[in-house]
């Protein structure tokens, strides 16, 4: 691997800084859900997602998509909050192919009653550890990220 560009140390710190700060977050993250809400962090956000889409509901293909999961990783976690009587799917309108999972009247109720301590426990984690200069640095440099990665 001679054309191989390694991290310097200070790459390598802030690398090794970002795995360690995601790992922790969302440790907690996905404890606190368990225990408020019997929730994975993933289920939160598909019935997150879905709390903020118009109607409740989205196609499942958009979902994936914005719930940041694979398409048969979606399918699972729908199906199991459809067990649990949070979402509902149906065929899409005009469409027999398409899937819309769409939030049942209970998951917006486990949505509304766990986000409170969802976003306090987020603040404390995510933001409350950094100046606001440290925040907006952040924020610039996760942005860039995104558009680097999804363009």
């Amino acid at each position: 691997m001679a054309d191989t560009v390694w991290l310097d140390q200070r790459q390598l710190d802030a690398w090794r800084a970002f795995l360690l700060v995601s790992s922790l977050i969302e440790r907690q993250v996905e404890q606190q859900l368990r225990d408020d809400a019997q929730l994975s962090h993933q289920q939160y956000e598909v019935l997150s997602r879905l709390a903020d889409a118009p109607d409740g509901e989205l196609r499942m293909t958009v979902l994936a998509d914005v719930a940041l999961t694979s398409k048969s990783g979606l399918t699972y976690q729908v199906t199991q909050l459809e067990k649990a009587g949070l979402v509902r799917r149906r065929s899409s309108a005009g469409d027999d192919r398409g899937v819309v999972a769409s939030l049942t009247d209970a998951g917006l109720e486990r949505v509304r009653a766990t986000a409170p301590g969802h976003a306090g426990l987020v603040r404390t984690l995510f933001v409350d550890g950094l100046s606001d200069d440290e925040f907006d640095g952040l924020t610039r440099g996760l942005g860039a990220l995104v558009d680097w990665l999804t363009n």
